[in-house]
């Protein structure tokens, strides 16, 4: 069975939210970049925090790709800036027209706008989403600020309202 959404950026906020997700009955493909000699993020994650829940471990960008249901909806989880730009070249060599990228890096909102723009060229969809409330946010309800199509947002809209933070 596919995920119901993939997730980039095992780091903090990225494990956390990964965890808040799947805490609301979604299926998360989980990846992680893999730096030489250093420890396997994605299979520590599924190991421990992950043992026994709703994650898919993958290893690379293609296996994340094929182990999401489409249209795709793939969270970032990196650091704004040129390693949000790299990613999303990555992406787009398996990316089919639908799917959705989720920036929750916190990036500029001018390079949210040319992003918007480059996936909407080849028939996909970009949302910048600004995730705030640090580790505990992530894991128990961030304040979610997303931005960019609404066609995109309306696939995207109930999985972040369900892990969002809630007022009484």
């Amino acid at each position: 069975m596919k995920a119901d959404i993939g997730l980039i950026g095992l780091a903090v906020m990225g494990e956390n939210l990964a965890v808040n997700i799947e805490s609301h009955g979604y299926k998360v493909a989980v990846y992680n970049r893999q730096l030489k000699g250093g420890p396997n993020v994605v299979d520590n994650f599924i190991n421990n925090r992950g043992k026994g829940k709703k994650f898919i471990g993958t290893h690379t960008i293609a296996e994340l790709m094929e182990s999401v249901k489409t249209p795709r909806r793939i969270m970032m989880m990196v650091k704004s800036g040129t390693p949000v730009d790299e990613l999303i070249g990555q992406l787009l060599l398996f990316m089919d027209p639908g799917d959705i990228i989720i920036d929750g890096g916190n990036s500029d909102f001018h390079d949210t706008e040319r992003r918007v723009k480059l996936l909407e060229s080849h028939g996909m969809y970009f949302i910048g989403t600004g995730v705030s409330g640090g580790e505990q946010g992530a894991l128990h309800g961030p304040s979610i600020m997303p931005g960019g199509s609404e066609e995109a947002w309306k696939k995207v809209k109930k999985i972040l309202q369900d892990i969002s933070a809630k007022i009484d």
